[in-house]
């Protein structure tokens, strides 16, 4: 079996997640901040560190989504569709539950699960785009 992965496609979706997570968060700061019970800003930590090790984390997230989609009758709809599934149905559900557990308001879950979902589901639509 011959595989159709598009590398080009596999990094565009990673840096699709990566911009996507720095408007997010830009836009769900505030409430961010509150659910993590951050007095302001978060604790200071290496930017350098912090993103270089998030943008590597979204190539993987690509790079396994692509693995899941690489068939040649992929569609934009369907690799929409398994990226809203995997980040609503995994992710989402995942950080549910954890939370729970940890006692994080629900505007924690909602936030963070649903920049999951938004993300996978944007990283299905390019993959099974740009075949």
């Amino acid at each position: 079996m011959s595989s159709h992965l598009n590398y080009w496609a596999v990094l565009a979706a990673a840096v699709s997640t990566f911009v996507l997570g720095g408007l997010w968060y830009r836009i769900f700061a505030k409430p961010w901040q509150k659910a993590n019970g951050f007095e302001g800003d978060p604790p200071a930590g290496n930017p350098a560190k912090i993103f270089g090790i998030s943008f590597l984390f979204s190539l993987v997230m690509a790079f396994n989504l692509a693995k899941f989609l690489d068939s040649p009758t992929t569609t934009p709809t369907w690799g929409a569709a398994a990226g809203f599934l995997a980040g609503f149905g995994w992710c989402f559900m995942g950080i549910g539950i954890i939370c729970l557990f940890e006692r994080k308001p629900w505007s924690y879950v909602l936030i963070n699960g649903g920049f999951l979902t938004v993300a996978l589901t944007i990283m299905g639509l390019i993959l099974g785009a740009w075949r």
